[in-house]
């Protein structure tokens, strides 16, 4: 791909900015800014992908993995403002689940330990941890905030701090599967996911594309599951004061 056909591409950003203006959707900055970070972002990581993919040096791949924990926690625990402890009890979460993964895979041979496969996947494995840490952390906050009522009741008629905070936790989790749930659904049908297509412009075979795929969707699946229902456990105590009262969420 030439850079003229690159910069081509940039004919749908201005048109989206203009539609942006033209309704007053007061949009243009915040695409303008997104446009330009995602291409300032994306070359500098391009770069330095060179570079490590050349020297093959474990230090430098783990540090890119804590780099990118980092940034997806401060992303996701933003969606928290107003509880305390939420940043780390996301960290935990998704460096737990980036950890796992990366063992299973490792260690049943389904990928080769290298940094070509290690850096992809992790960013994979940690985006998608992200997305359902943000999706629950938003969730469960405005459960909590809805079923006050609900969850004082119970708790009034002697129910624990964890039973009285079962039916929240239980939609939380729902909420933050369904983007997970209609990917499975529809992958193949509506969609074509990326590392399938970029695997088939790349020139490998559709079927070897398909098997990688596969791969991605059935352990990003069980990941999703796993960050929701560890951050379900995890956020049990924010919710509560020592002495089993339900706390007022700080406004952000």
């Amino acid at each position: 791909m030439t850079l003229l056909a690159l910069s081509c591409t940039l004919v749908f950003v201005f048109i989206t900015m203009f539609v942006s203006f033209w309704k007053r959707l007061d949009l243009e900055k915040s695409i303008a800014i997104g446009s330009i970070r995602a291409a300032v972002q994306l070359l500098a990581i391009g770069y330095v992908l060179q570079y490590v993919f050349k020297t093959d040096h474990m230090a430098i791949i783990i540090l890119i993995i804590v780099v990118m924990t980092a940034v997806a926690t401060w992303n996701a625990s933003r969606r928290g403002a107003g509880l305390r402890g939420v940043f780390w009890r996301i960290a935990l979460t998704i460096a737990a689940m980036e950890a796992f993964m990366m063992l299973f895979l490792i260690g049943l041979n389904l990928i080769e330990p290298t940094p070509q496969y290690i850096i992809p996947l992790s960013g994979m494995t940690i985006g998608n941890a992200m997305i359902v840490a943000g999706l629950f952390t938003t969730s469960i906050k405005r459960e909590v905030e809805a079923s006050r009522g609900e969850i004082e009741t119970l708790l009034s008629l002697g129910a624990s701090s964890t039973q009285s905070m079962q039916g929240p936790m239980k939609r939380a989790v729902k909420f933050s599967m369904i983007p997970t749930i209609d990917s499975l659904k529809t992958v193949g049908l509506v969609q074509l996911p990326g590392m399938m297509t970029g695997m088939i412009i790349a020139g490998a075979d559709p079927v070897e594309a398909v098997r990688y795929q596969l791969l991605i969707l059935f352990s990003h699946t069980g990941s999703a599951a796993m960050t929701s229902m560890i951050l379900s456990m995890l956020y049990q105590k924010l919710f509560f004061t020592p002495d089993a009262r339900l706390r007022k969420i700080e406004k952000s």
